[in-house]
């Protein structure tokens, strides 16, 4: 059984793309749902969100064009606990290919590592190149609080840039910023 659910449709502008579910998100069923997480704060703070959402509303987003996924389905917990489980890496380009957002955004280096068989230092965030068949895709830093020595939000406003086609020339925002 997933940890959890899919949230993909047909048409969505935006699939963001975790590792695999924290321990928490795995208990609640929520993704994202640690409170020390920056992504709930940065998509609003980018524009991606009219409003702070909070965890449990993360289906509410399919509304927007905003769609989740994670690599490894059945495990959670810190990466090197959850990826124990495996990662189904064809299984999560069919689903890709089948439901054809516009943009993937993995939600750290190191989901983009699996995905393109790389080391995580091998990695740029930011925009990818360009991939036949596939999506733009854009790797962020990752939003979580364990992660938080990497953390920029740069690649978060060069994904939002391109999603809604405007120039993002938003001053910081300090409650997104800071370390926690």
């Amino acid at each position: 059984m997933d940890r959890l659910p899919d949230q993909l449709q047909p048409g969505l502008r935006l699939v963001f793309v975790g590792t695999a579910a924290s321990e928490r998100s795995a208990a609640t069923g929520h993704y994202y749902a640690h409170p020390g997480n920056r992504f709930w704060r940065t998509l609003q703070a980018i524009g991606l969100t009219p409003r702070l959402y909070q965890p449990q509303e993360f289906p509410a987003l399919l509304s927007l064009g905003i769609g989740f996924t994670d690599l490894c389905k059945l495990g959670a917990g810190m990466d090197h606990v959850a990826l124990k489980a495996g990662v189904d890496l064809a299984g999560f380009a069919d689903k890709i290919r089948h439901y054809r957002p516009a943009t993937v955004a993995f939600t750290s280096k190191k989901a983009a590592s699996l995905f393109y068989a790389r080391p995580t230092s091998a990695i740029a965030l930011g925009r990818q190149p360009e991939q036949d068949d596939f999506p733009v895709v854009f790797v962020l830093a990752s939003p979580s609080g364990a992660a938080s020595g990497a953390w920029t939000l740069q690649p978060w406003r060069e994904l939002a840039a391109h999603v809604t086609g405007i120039a993002s020339n938003a001053a910081p925002v300090t409650a997104v910023d800071e370390n926690r």
